[in-house]
């Protein structure tokens, strides 16, 4: 199930950049669910071109219609469908791409894969398709937060070189959407805005650091083995456009600490069990431990870039490329509420599985 996310709670995407649409189906959302369009709209205009001069100037509204799956304004349990119409398709910005492989693109791999491939936009491996995430997002972020007082959010964390100081334990939505780069350090957006605009004048593209936190996860979601749950994160994370790198907790950087450095003391607090620090990123043995999860995603600066490249044709012969189009010269801001459906996706799948298992929600 290649286009499938999801064990209880699955997701099945569709659609390509420059087709009628893109959409998504939902299986496995509990029935009795207040649901409209007007809660998942807000997560999809987070997520739409054309929102500031940092991203793709592509003008789209990404008006979802919500087909199957409710009735009189609640879920049925039965599949979900919803449905983003493309009204700015220009396929002819790609007229040249139909003859060669963009580098570091999906061109060649799809090629090498199926033997054809839509080259109008890059079809399935445009950036575009991520808006069924986003939609399918949206309803596990209300399922998280309304049965199970979940909250998920992510920020832009580094651009390039340009870190922002921030602790995922206090990091607030509105601090987040305060700029267009979604960086909650004022002083750290304001120059991760001027390196984007630079990268776009110069036809070129940038990349960073998107970071995810997830707060309320009570201890016991996940499962020990194959579906741990910081593996069903990152499986998730490295499937989105562009993404090139996970970590969790210490991540990477526990590796220059010693064991007993890096363990999170246990004490008992009001009859519960916690952690006085939380370098294990609020997973232990794969399962939820009641403390905060947070971890981080590293995005490539965009393939697409508007300077002349080395390339071959569809005939195995050397060439030239210059990109065309309309790109975003950084992807991260736009990735945020993708990061954020992904996490929600992923969370509300083990939750329904913790909860049909062991009859709870965890503790």
């Amino acid at each position: 199930m290649p286009n499938s996310f999801g064990h209880l709670f699955r997701i099945t995407t569709w659609g390509e950049s420059h087709g009628g649409g893109i959409g998504v189906v939902v299986d496995g959302c509990p029935p009795r669910l207040a649901l409209t369009e007007a809660d998942i709209q807000p997560e999809l205009d987070r997520r739409r071109p054309g929102q500031s001069r940092i991203v793709t100037p592509r003008q789209e509204s990404d008006t979802v219609r919500i087909l199957s799956g409710t009735f009189e304004g609640k879920t049925l349990g039965t599949p979900i469908c919803l449905l983003v119409q493309n009204e700015d398709a220009r396929p002819e910005a790609y007229s040249e791409m139909a003859e060669k492989f963009r580098p570091s693109h999906a061109d060649y791999t799809y090629v090498a894969k199926y033997g054809i491939r839509n080259w109008q936009g890059g079809g399935r491996a445009s950036a575009r398709e991520t808006i069924g995430r986003v939609a399918g997002g949206a309803i596990a972020r209300k399922i998280l937060r309304e049965q199970f007082g979940v909250e998920v959010l992510s920020y832009v964390k580094q651009v390039q070189r340009i870190q922002a100081h921030t602790d995922p334990e206090t990091v607030t939505a509105p601090q987040v959407e305060a700029n267009i780069a979604r960086c909650p350090d004022p002083q750290a957006a304001e120059r991760m805005i001027k390196l984007i605009e630079k990268m776009r004048r110069a036809g070129d593209s940038v990349g960073g650091i998107v970071e995810g936190v997830a707060r309320g996860v009570p201890a016991g979601w996940g499962e020990p083995v194959f579906d741990k749950l910081e593996a069903d994160l990152a499986k998730a994370m490295l499937s989105l456009p562009a993404a090139k790198g996970f970590d969790i907790g210490s991540g990477f950087g526990g590796i220059l600490m010693t064991g007993t450095q890096h363990n999170d003391p246990f004490r008992a607090r009001a009859g519960k069990v916690a952690t006085t620090t939380n370098l294990s990123g609020g997973i232990q043995g794969g399962i939820s431990n009641g403390a905060t999860i947070y971890f981080r995603v590293a995005f490539k600066p965009v393939a697409t870039v508007m300077v002349e490249q080395e390339t071959v044709d569809i005939h195995y012969r050397n060439a030239t490329l210059k990109g065309r189009g309309r790109h975003d010269p950084c992807v991260l801001p736009r990735a945020v509420p993708i990061v954020e459906a992904m996490t929600a996706l992923v969370l509300v799948d083990h939750a329904l599985r913790q909860r049909a298992q062991c009859g709870n929600p965890g503790t």
